[in-house]
């Protein structure tokens, strides 16, 4: 199978609303722009949805001068991609046989709706069953968090995995005011979790599962992914 015949399903938050500080959140910038421009690049296709449809929220921090990179830049200045962002598909009308893999982009925003999301749990649990890759990066490894083996075990049980580290929430200042911990509840869930030292790229692959810790991460993601796309061929 040629690359371009491979189908990635970008799935990315609805939630724009950074708990009761009355900021707003979203997906954050370089963890979509870096593994959408790999991807696309790779000569994959790609769809992109959201629980809502329509255009998801950016965060508006990642943004920032502080925080550009490359991919970001090309994102700003590609009209097409911020048209087709515009008009990401409702999970309610997205099949599992139409896809070959499934990348969700953090930000704070999964915290509050992909974690949680049934239709984007079904998703993860269809992916898996049928042998197919599930990558997330960042926070969005909280969409993991309740999804489950047949078995009906948490499918983080038992598996690398990696996500947004207790320390990086502490240095964005965000620790009281997220929903819960993202890197307690994989351990809670039973997760081997690692990470690396703060903002440092660090990405785990166990089977059929990609985790990146932070915004950093997100381009070896998706190379990760790529890479797992092709052992299938």
């Amino acid at each position: 199978m040629e690359n371009s015949k491979f189908k990635v399903l970008i799935v990315l938050t609805s939630h724009d609303e950074l708990g009761d500080t009355g900021e707003k959140t979203g997906f954050w910038s370089e963890e979509f722009a870096a593994p959408y421009y790999a991807l696309s690049d790779a000569g994959i296709e790609i769809s992109l949805a959201s629980p809502n449809g329509g255009k998801p929220p950016i965060d508006p921090k990642s943004q920032m001068p502080d925080f550009q990179t490359e991919q970001t830049k090309r994102f700003d200045a590609d009209k097409s991609l911020h048209e087709i962002l515009a008009h990401t598909l409702p999970l309610d009308v997205v099949k599992e046989e139409d896809y070959d893999a499934i990348f969700y982009p953090g930000g704070h925003g999964p915290l509050w709706d992909l974690t949680y999301d049934k239709r984007s749990i079904a998703l993860i649990e269809k992916f898996l069953v049928e042998g197919k890759p599930v990558a997330t990066v960042c926070h969005a490894s909280s969409a993991l968090l309740y999804a489950k083996t047949p078995k009906g075990e948490p499918v983080v049980k038992n598996k690398e995995v990696t996500g947004f580290s207790n320390t990086e929430e502490e240095a964005v200042q965000l620790t009281d005011v997220v929903p819960f911990l993202l890197e307690n509840e994989l351990k809670i869930q039973g997760g081997i979790y690692s990470k690396a030292a703060d903002w440092q790229s660090h990405v785990l692959q166990d089977g059929n599962l990609i985790t990146g810790q932070n915004p950093g991460s997100s381009a070896a993601a998706a190379e990760k992914l790529i890479e797992l796309l092709k052992s299938k061929n």
